[in-house]
This record gives structure tokens, sequence and C-alpha cells, in this order.
């Protein structure tokens, strides 16, 4: 094991590495910088502030913009994101739970923790929620993640090498990865957000192979990271504990014949392991029990039982070659909600990468590191095809395993991509140490300057072949596209100020349109909202609302038959407002606002919730609102061919027409009470 180590110092470039290995710090530095506190602390915010400005490229129209206002999109995941935020500082404002609500989903709720809800970074971030809003909150969220999880590479970099910018290249490769970038773009900060996997690996690396620090506190700090994880994304705690599962068995499995070296280092290693696991159990124990067991917990299959997740894996060519900007996902996401750039791949390395990558592995195959982080990377691959139709993969050995079948295996992705950033930074720094000596040893005088600066422009060129072509493939959709978080003039100036426990019904309906749970999070949580995104909006947690919330989503969409109204319809949804408990029903007119929130079928939606409510809207702030729902008469169960030629005409005005269908479904000839 004592091949892990590199010598720290340019004064000991031709040390041999076992004894660099006793001299060297606990995070890589030499040892006059270990003892020289501001130098180690000025390297960390000189790399942050270097990945920062990369950032702020990247979200360049957010904050040249309105970042109070301005975001990718009001719209699709990014709105679920948006609330997710929301939710806790509107929370611990109110001494509710910040792990569920009844805010979205009303009335059953929604299990932060059962979903993607990074309550972690909700709960951090909640004084920029109470100051500036959520919409802010997210946008710096956003902004930091690739910034946190670059330098936590940088900070894992830097246990094994000497060069600082070698660790800042790993960084810059991780943490701006295509795969977080991609994240980014669609607001998943469970998968963006990714400090804790190169820092549990500087753990890892300090129990089994350093062993300089007491096994008991480096321990605790490893349970500790896992319980971090676990509140910024459950599934990715998995993927991380799956991958790191690997890497130890792979350094096990070198050191099997090395028994010596087994048995001193084995009970340091079990100690802070137990010490991790009593850690992480006291902090989790009752997280986990929220998960699974808690009120509206997401029971069997997330994305149900005919789901496909599993089988969307990656594919071989992607990671080598270009892949060209989806079509289809950019016209879905205009559409119906979703980033409103240019969709690219995220899991492209580039030929030039991976041939860095390979000649590295060759040249200095004595690092065993490189090895190491060779065959993780390589199986974080195989494992990323997830189940392939005709052929046999490595995920079927961990699909069939309790809740595994929530896991996209595709998002191993980015163990390959830390992986890579690993091999890259060390690679660049033995690049940099040979040239130096090299140049050292053909010198005289033994000159170090410029045998120093001929080994820095020898990592910048690696670096760049590298990095550049990946640069590059990423610049097609930089800086990233934003849109205005756009507010209907109705949730804009009167949702605001409603009486307590209203409960409302919106059009477009918040399943696959989820640009209402935006309106709500900016709204600061003045109302219950029916429905929702994410896995809770599947139409078989519907319950008896199945048939109401499976119109609803089809109406918002104009889709299939929904401007057909029949009897039944009109029953199934007067029972379906009883069950959500729902007091008004919002619908919005199209006009202003983006496609992806607009309601193509104003006039069917206006003549079904009349006959379901059995009263007249009243026409406010550009929307048609039915209120006191709770207390409305019967319905209107007019025949089919009534109901649908009421609904007949322009689709969204003008407003004396909407009125008049609305009065012709009033004045229907056969009503009846349900």
């Amino acid at each position: 094991m004592t091949t892990t180590e590199q010598p720290t110092e340019d004064s000991a470039l031709e040390e041999r590495q076992g004894a660099a290995e006793s001299d060297t710090p606990h995070w890589g530095m030499s040892m006059g910088e270990a003892h020289r506190p501001r130098h180690l602390v000025r390297s960390f915010l000189i790399a942050g502030a270097g990945y920062l400005a990369v950032s702020l490229i990247v979200w360049w129209h957010v904050w040249t913009g309105h970042p109070t206002t301005v975001t990718t999109c009001g719209c699709g995941d990014t709105s679920l994101f948006t609330w997710f935020l929301e939710w806790p500082a509107y929370a611990l404002s109110h001494g509710l739970n910040p792990l569920y609500s009844t805010a979205l989903f009303h009335p059953t709720g929604v299990n932060l923790l059962s979903n993607t809800a990074e309550v972690g970074i909700g709960v951090v971030l909640v004084p920029v929620t109470w100051l500036f809003g959520p919409v802010a909150t997210l946008n710096v969220a956003l902004t930091l993640s690739p910034v946190l999880s670059a330098l936590a590479m940088y900070v894992l970099l830097r246990r094994w090498v000497s060069w600082a910018p070698a660790a800042f290249v790993g960084g810059l490769l991780y943490g701006f990865s295509p795969f977080i970038l991609i994240a980014l773009t669609d607001a998943h900060l469970m998968l963006a957000m990714t400090p804790i996997p190169p820092l549990i690996v500087a753990c890892l690396d300090e129990l089994l192979v350093r062993q300089r620090r007491a096994p008991v506190p480096t321990g605790v700090l490893l349970g500790f990271l896992v319980t971090v994880q676990f509140f910024i994304g459950s599934e990715m705690l998995v993927l991380t504990i799956i991958a790191a599962a690997i890497g130890v068995a792979f350094v096990v499995a070198f050191n099997i014949r090395r028994l010596d070296v087994m048995r001193r280092k084995t009970r340091h290693a079990v100690v802070a392991m137990a010490s991790a696991a009593a850690t992480g159990g006291v902090l989790l124990a009752y997280p986990v029990g929220f998960a699974l067991a808690g009120p509206a917990r997401l029971a069997g299959p997330v994305w149900g039982p005919a789901s496909l997740i599993s089988y969307g894996g990656t594919n071989l060519k992607d990671y080598v070659l270009p892949a060209p900007p989806s079509a289809l996902a950019a016209a879905f996401g205009h559409r119906f909600g979703g980033y409103q750039g240019p969709m690219l791949s995220g899991q492209y390395f580039g030929i030039a990468l991976l041939a860095v990558l390979a000649t590295g592995l060759v040249i200095w195959r004595h690092d065993l590191r490189l090895w190491l982080f060779a065959a993780v990377g390589a199986v974080s691959v195989y494992l990323s095809f997830g189940l392939q139709f005709h052929t046999w993969t490595l995920w079927r050995l961990f699909v069939r395993l309790p809740l595994m079948d929530n896991i996209i295996p595709s998002r191993f992705l980015l163990f390959s991509y830390l992986a890579a950033a690993v091999m890259l930074g060390l690679i660049v720094d033995h690049a940099r140490t040979d040239i130096v000596r090299l140049a050292r040893s053909r010198s005289a005088d033994g000159a170090g300057t410029r045998s120093r600066r001929m080994g820095s422009v020898a990592g910048v060129v690696i670096a760049a072949v590298a990095l550049v072509p990946i640069a590059w493939f990423d610049a097609g959709g930089l800086p990233f596209t934003t849109r205005a978080v756009v507010l209907p003039p109705w949730f804009r100036d009167v949702a605001p100020h409603l009486p307590e426990h209203q409960v409302v019904l919106t059009l477009p309906f918040p399943a696959l349109q989820q640009g209402p749970m935006s309106w709500q999070a900016v709204d600061s949580m003045s109302y219950a909202m029916v429905g929702g995104g994410g896995p809770n909006s599947l139409s078989e947690r519907a319950g008896r609302e199945r048939a109401a919330r499976d119109y609803l989503g089809a109406l918002s969409l104009g889709a299939g038959n929904s401007r057909r109204i029949t009897t039944s319809e009109v029953g199934s949804m007067r029972q379906a407002l009883g069950g959500w408990g729902v007091t008004m029903v919002v619908v919005v007119d199209p006009v202003g606002l983006p496609t992806y929130d607009q309601v193509p079928l104003v006039r069917t939606a206006v003549t079904l919730m009349t006959a379901a409510t059995g009263q007249l809207p009243i026409r406010q702030a550009h929307a048609w609102v039915w209120t006191g729902v709770r207390t409305a008469g019967p319905p209107v169960l007019a025949s089919t061919g009534w109901l649908t030629a009421c609904a007949t005409g322009p689709s969204s005005g003008p407003v004396t027409s909407l009125f008049a269908a609305a009065n012709c479904v009033l004045a229907a000839p056969a009503v009846q009470a349900r």
C-alpha cells in the first residue's frame, strides 16, 4: 500500500515514494505547507474562486439578469425542485415538519425524504429563501453545486499530488463534467450537488491506507458524510456505497497475499468502520424510517411497476463521440416544460481524455492508484449500461436487491467521471514531476526555476489535451439558457392574499405541466394545492380520484378526447373535488404565459368545472375562479351531447363567449343531483 503515496515537495522529487509517504501530512501538502495554515487556506480559496468564476460563466444569464425571478425555467422539474427548496423555509418559520407537507398533493401530502427533495440543501439555504425567495435559493444552489463538487475533488487530490494545478484540473473535470452540467439544466440538485463522494473517498483512503489519524474520529466523519449525502440525495448515496464497495474490494484483492499488511491495518479499519456505522446509524435511524414508513411514503417501485428505468442506461458510443443535441427532448421541453436550451449528452468523455488516461496508466503503471481508479471507472461504465433487452449486464446482479429497482443505473456516470478526474490529476502531476526531475538531472547547476517552468508547461499541455474537447462540446450549450418565472396575474396578485386553509385546484393541472408548483412556491405557500410533480403524480397513486386526475392531465395538455365531456366525467370530477378537499378552482388564461404553462382548452375546462360545481365562475385577474366549492350545490349531470355542445367554440375566448358556455351548462334540460 505504500505505493499509493506521492512525494509532495519539489526538493524531495528524487526521494522514493515509500520514504515520502511517511512524511506526508494528512491533506497531501508538504510538511512546510502543513505548518502554514494560511497557505493551506489560501490554496483552497484560490481553487474555490477559480471554480466559482467558471460557474458564474455557466450561469451568466442568471447573475447578469434578475436572480430572484430568472432561472432555467419556471416549469418542469425545475418547478418541483423550486418547491422543495421553499418548503423547509416555510415549515421552519411556521413550526411545521420540514420533511412532510400537505401543501402539495392535498390531502395525502408529500414525503420529502421519500422523494428527491434535497432537504439538506433547502435547510442550509433557508436564510436565502427567507430574504430573497425560492428562485434565488435555487440559483444559489445551482451555482454552488459544481463549485463545491469541484472543490471536494481538489481536496481529495491534494492528498496525493504535489502540484496544486493538477488537483485543480481534476476538480474541473469532476465538478463541471457533462453529467453534472446536464443535471443542472433540470435543477436536479440531488445529482449535481456531489461534493460528498470525493470526501468519502478521502476518508476511505485515511482509514484503509494511510491510517495516520485516530480511527474513531475518522469513522465519525465518514458517518457524518454519509448522513449529509442522504439528505442531499439518497439515490446517490446508494450509488456511492456501491462504488466505494467496489473500490474497497479491489484494494483488498490486491493485498490478499500481503497478510502482514492486512493484519497491521485491519484493526484500525474495523474500528473506523464501526464508528462510521454507529454514527450513521444514530443519525439516520429516524430519517430512513420516515422515508420508508412515514406519511405519504412512496410504496413499491417509485416510478410504478411498469417502469423501465433500469433499462435507461448509457451507451458506449456516446462516451467516445460527441452526440448531437436531442431535438426530441428540446421539443418536449418547449411544449410541456423543461430546459429551454439545447439538450446535450451527459456522458461524453472524448477520445482525447481516454487517450491521456490510457497513456498515463501505461507510463506510470507502478502507481496503484491509477489502476484502482481505472478499475472502478471501468466497472462504473459497465454498471451505467443498466439492463439491456438482449444482453447480460452487470446491473442484473444488483437490480433484484431491495429498493434497487428505484435506481437509475445511468447515474453511475458520476463515478466514471470521479475516477477519470482522479486519474487525470495524478497523471498531470506525474508528468510535471518527471519533467522537472529530468530537467534538473540534465542541468549542470540544477536550476529549479527553469525546470519547474518546463514541468508546469507539460502539465498544462496534457490537461488541455484532455479537457479542451469536452469544453468545446459543452460550449454548445453555455451559458445556460434562462427564462423568467412568469406567474399568471391571479397567482401574482390574488393568491398571496387568500384567507387561510384554502385548497386550490388549478388548471393547468400540476402533473406533467409542473409550473403551478413554482407559482405556489413564489407565493410563499399561501394555499394548499391538489396534485404535483414527481413520482407522486403517477395516476396509480391517485386512488379513488384517478379518473378525475387522468382527465385533468389530458385536459391541461389538450390531449386525447379531452374536448368531449361525459356525464361520467362530471360525476368523477365532483367526487374528486370532495375527496381532495378543494375550496377553489382556478383556470388561468393562456394569454401572456409561456407555451408550457398554457391551458389549450379553456372553454372545455370552464364547461367541466361549471358542471362539476353546479355554479358559475367569477372572472378575476385573468382567470376563471370557482369559490366555495366545498359548499357547492349538486353537479349538473347533463347529457354528454349537451355538455359537449356547450364546450364547442373558440378554445380560449372571448370572455363573453366563455360565460355563455358556463350559462349553457346551467341551462341544461336534464339536471340531477348525484
